[in-house]
């Protein structure tokens, strides 16, 4: 038996700063010029280690890519709802908007490339969520 899809319609913030994607060695710390405050992710895997923080606080030399903007999902979302993403990674790809994505324990960030954004917001929109700016 098929399951009917369930994609519900979310209120979401666009924050008004720009972020960077970073990568390091797998063994790094978290580097001095490292934020104290604001959005800021750190993710160890095994063979690296992903930042993502406001762009102006990533040194020139350090391997990035900037110009990311972040989408705030107004949670908190229980656990166990499920479609969350999928509602809005969905008509991100069927719009050609590459992603970067965050999750928190009460909430997800969506992160679009700062080129990619008008297309992103207005496909959203087109899908009924509802998206504040700043």
């Amino acid at each position: 038996m098929t399951r009917p899809s369930h994609r519900p319609i979310l209120s979401m913030r666009l924050l008004p700063l720009r972020y960077a994607v970073v990568q390091l060695e797998a063994d790094a710390a978290l580097p001095a010029w490292w934020p104290s405050k604001g959005l800021r992710h750190a993710s160890w895997a095994a063979d690296e280690l992903s930042l993502v923080c406001e762009e102006t606080c990533v040194p020139v030399e350090v391997r990035s890519q900037r110009g990311w903007r972040a989408l705030k999902l107004q949670g908190p979302f229980a656990f166990e709802l499920t479609g969350i993403l999928l509602a809005v990674l969905q008509p991100l790809a069927d719009a050609g908007v590459g992603i970067f994505a965050l999750s928190t324990f009460n909430t997800d960030y969506v992160l679009v490339q700062d080129d990619a954004l008008a297309a992103a917001l207005a496909a959203l929109r087109a899908h009924g969520h509802q998206i504040s700016e700043g």
